[in-house]
């Protein structure tokens, strides 16, 4: 007799099949059959539960930013899918494997308004519009086959999050063992050849150009080091390109030194980058300059229309380039690069105390550990400031700006990657959006360095009111409890440092101890000198 399973089962098994090792969520009645086949799946699924549905969706964020791999997650239908819905627009900015499997109503009652618990007007119509695919699982039989066809999806062209909702009575529904359709990642485009002799002719004719990487470059590492040695070149990064190019190598430029460099560049390479910095941010165009685009997504192509788009996996763009591109002939590039490198530097040291703190944390932290920021001005400061060695190592948000996304995310992190140091930079208030997920660390074990720069503010909010608005302040200046005690209190060890010298002790001391871990940080309200000089810098003079 053939065997048979319920539809929750056939999930639990596709995701196995997909190698999904731990899902993260909160149970809910919806989900019981669900989350009773994920218990039955033994050690084959780790799951791990969370204190509210937002943090489930980051910690699966987290997961998928550190590793490239699919971070999932499970929440109730309705207000379980809304609450982790920032963390699917934060996955859907940053281009994340995020996959959520959650529930709806009974299957017979969608679409009726009847009211039923948790009902939503169109939850799938809702979830498609911040994720990049959203499918229901309408009867047992199906399973198989939408698992694989979303996750083939999210891993496709430009990843991205992805959704599976199956209704209430539909979880338990039995049937026979379904298939199991293995997700592929479809065959990007090849890259054109006219393309590709466009550029090389850029290239041959340019003096002075630049390559900027992005989230899409980091599975090019090795190319893109290459073609900047080749070219004599230097490669900046803003967010999630940090450590494509290592930022101790000759080629690398901060992003500070970057722009200075940037008002003499005829040719911008663009990997795997929306060019958020030069076309968003930088606001100055350098005179007659020429664009070369590589980017798996062919609507970014339209987006910002380049000289030479070349539609293509970053390595396998960058490889073809590489087959034609010359050498440079300009002697003592890296010099120079070491110049403004270290010009920039000496300019950016006047962003304190934030610089001093992001320098020990960057010496405490090793070189294989992971940093995550968050909406801070610590966070904004790192940008800049904070050297990363690899790619994937620095988790950040991506355009969505997510405030509160950072100590959960970073639970996500560890989780990830057990044996590195993880190291999340809040502010306090950003923080308060899931402290709650300090019970979570503690019940799992995940030993994440949670530090908290307590500006008693949200210090961006309060400097524009101070300076746009004549100090009129609304809802800018925040009462906070003792993190100290507040982590005491969930049994984590706590500590409070007033130095840069005594956040690297502390850190280098948490470092050894089998728990997760939180630091305060006490900073003058409205102290802190402003980043903003260096990432939206003034725009150079004709």
């Amino acid at each position: 007799m053939a065997k048979s399973e319920t539809t929750a089962e056939a999930i639990t098994r596709a995701l196995v099949e997909h190698s999904i090792d731990t899902v993260f969520g909160i149970p809910g009645v919806h989900m019981y059959d669900f989350n009773d086949a994920l218990h039955r799946a033994g050690d084959k699924i780790k799951f791990i539960h969370t204190r509210h549905e937002q943090g489930a969706a980051y910690m699966a964020y987290g997961y998928a930013k550190a590793t490239g791999r699919i971070g999932a997650f499970t929440v109730v239908p309705g207000p379980g899918v809304l609450n982790a819905g920032a963390a699917l627009c934060t996955a859907l900015g940053a281009n994340a494997p995020v996959l959520c499997i959650t529930g709806n109503i009974m299957s017979h009652l969608i679409g009726r308004g009847r009211g039923q618990l948790h009902e939503l007007p169109d939850q799938l119509a809702t979830l498609r519009g911040i994720t990049k695919v959203a499918e229901r699982i309408d009867h047992q039989s199906e399973a198989g086959f939408v698992v694989g066809e979303v996750i083939s999806k999210m891993i496709s062209g430009r990843k991205g999050p992805g959704s599976i909702e199956a209704p209430w009575d539909v979880f338990g529904q039995k049937g026979p063992e379904v298939p199991i359709v293995s997700a592929a990642r479809a065959e990007s485009a090849r890259p054109d050849p006219l393309a590709i002799e466009q550029a090389i002719q850029l290239i041959s004719n340019a003096k002075r150009p630049l390559i900027m990487v992005g989230g899409g470059a980091v599975d090019a590492r090795k190319q893109v080091r290459e073609l900047a040695e080749r070219l004599g070149a230097p490669v900046t990064a803003h967010r999630s390109g940090k450590g494509v190019l290592p930022d101790d190598h000759p080629n690398a430029l901060n992003l500070v030194a970057a722009y200075d460099y940037w008002k003499d560049t005829d040719l911008l390479i663009g990997v795997g980058s929306r060019l958020e910095l030069q076309f968003m941010r930088w606001r100055y165009i350098p005179k007659n300059l020429k664009v070369i685009r590589i980017d798996i997504d062919p609507k970014e192509m339209v987006r910002l229309r380049p000289d030479a788009a070349i539609v293509a996996d970053a390595a396998d763009g960058v490889d073809a380039l590489l087959e034609q591109a010359p050498r440079s002939s300009i002697d003592m590039r890296l010099e120079d690069f070491a110049r403004l490198n270290n010009a920039a530097r000496e300019r950016f040291a006047a962003v304190e105390p934030q610089v001093s703190y992001v320098n020990a944390i960057r010496r405490a932290l090793p070189r294989d550990g992971f940093f995550v920021e968050e909406i801070s001005q610590v966070g904004f400061t790192a940008r800049f400031a904070f050297p990363v060695f690899a790619p994937l190592q620095y988790v950040t948000c991506g355009y969505q700006e997510t405030l509160g996304f950072g100590f959960n995310t970073a639970l996500g992190v560890k989780v990830a990657h057990p044996d590195k140091m993880v190291i999340s930079v809040s502010g306090d208030g950003g923080f308060m959006f899931g402290l709650q997920e300090l019970a979570t660390a503690v019940q799992h074990r995940i030993n994440v360095i949670a530090i908290v720069f307590n500006n008693g503010s949200f210090g961006n909010v309060l400097r524009d009111q101070r300076q746009s608005y004549d100090g009129r302040y609304l809802g800018s200046e925040l009462i906070n409890p003792d993190f100290v005690k507040l982590a005491e209190s969930f049994n984590i060890p706590a500590f409070k440092a007033t130095t840069p010298e005594e956040l690297e002790r502390l850190i280098t001391t948490c470092a050894t101890l089998d728990s997760p871990v939180l630091i305060e940080v006490p900073v003058d309200k409205g102290s802190e000198v402003s980043p903003w000089a260096y990432l939206h810098p003034a725009p150079h003079p004709d």
